[in-house]
């Protein structure tokens, strides 16, 4: 049931840990600027920044499209009920703080299967008295189990928006197409999938060095190009919204409001090495030859 997550004993959840591996949810908390992985992890994500300097454009604008997503959905479209599957580490600014702010009886049902998400999953369910927010141990690689758990929560009657965000890049195809036909046949008309993607379209030389560095450390990495992306639209029988459907991120309906970090004294800046300057980074200077993400968003009709 949604909130297993919570009642796992901490000793428990400690054991399946496995920090000597890198993980793709603590990679991306290390370009986040969180502190909620290991040495592993901090070692990929200095490899992938070594591959491509600019790479942390990928992963905060991935973050900035699920947020401006979200708030459209929200505000524009009246949707309340939220199934974000990968969800990650908690960072500044989740789903359900970014629902709930808008529509405080917002409900949102984090998905992962990473014990270091799993043992910080408390701090994600903080929601107001009007709405909900749970959390499901699962794979997404289980769309039955997760559907199963989910409509404890979400009332399947009405729309849901279903985030797959940075996620499907870990998936070979045989089982990435139909899982995604698997879950939104289950949600009714008027449902959203809110989708992000790595490809080579854009910048392949940056993207496959990045690809290298984390396929070596037993990563499944697939990029997939902009007809790819769309296929999963396609074959959900999802209508893709504007503007032009599948486009690269910084281009989703831009509001050029992503937040720029505060700045620390030159003195302190001068002693971190790069991986830990990213965090300071504005990411508002970012050009097309930085960006290797497709999102979109799909309508059920």
């Amino acid at each position: 049931m949604p909130g297993d997550a919570l009642s796992q004993d901490p000793a428990e959840l400690r054991r399946r840990i496995d920090s000597s591996k890198a993980h793709p949810a603590r990679v991306y908390d290390v370009f986040l600027g969180g502190k909620d992985h290991y040495p592993a992890d901090r070692d990929a994500a200095a490899a992938g920044l070594a591959a491509n300097p600019r790479g942390y454009l990928d992963v905060r604008h991935n973050r900035d499209f699920l947020r401006r997503a979200v708030t459209a959905l929200a505000e524009e479209d009246g949707i309340r009920q939220f199934l974000d599957i990968g969800t990650g580490l908690p960072t500044a600014e989740n789903v359900h703080q970014i629902a709930q702010r808008i529509a405080p009886e917002s409900r949102v049902v984090y998905v992962d299967n990473d014990p270091v998400v799993l043992a910080h999953a408390r701090a994600l369910l903080t929601s107001g008295p009007e709405g909900r927010t749970d959390y499901i141990d699962a794979d997404l690689k289980s769309p039955a189990r997760i559907l199963e758990q989910a409509a404890e929560t979400l009332d399947f009657s009405r729309p849901v928006a279903l985030c797959l965000v940075a996620i499907l890049h870990f998936v070979e195809d045989e089982e990435a197409y139909p899982i995604v036909r698997e879950l939104v046949d289950a949600l009714p008309a008027g449902s959203r999938l809110v989708l992000s993607h790595l490809t080579e379209d854009l910048n392949p030389e940056n993207i496959r060095a990045v690809q290298r560095t984390y396929t070596e450390r037993g990563f499944t990495f697939v990029l997939r190009s902009r007809d790819d992306v769309e296929r999963f639209f396609a074959e959900a029988g999802l209508k893709l919204a504007e503007p032009g459907g599948v486009v690269p991120v910084h281009h989703w309906r831009p509001d050029h409001a992503a937040p720029v970090p505060e700045q620390p004294e030159e003195s302190y800046l001068a002693g971190l090495d790069d991986i830990e300057k990213v965090r300071y980074k504005d990411i508002n200077d970012v050009t097309d030859a930085d960006i290797n993400v497709y999102g979109g968003l799909g309508v059920k009709g």
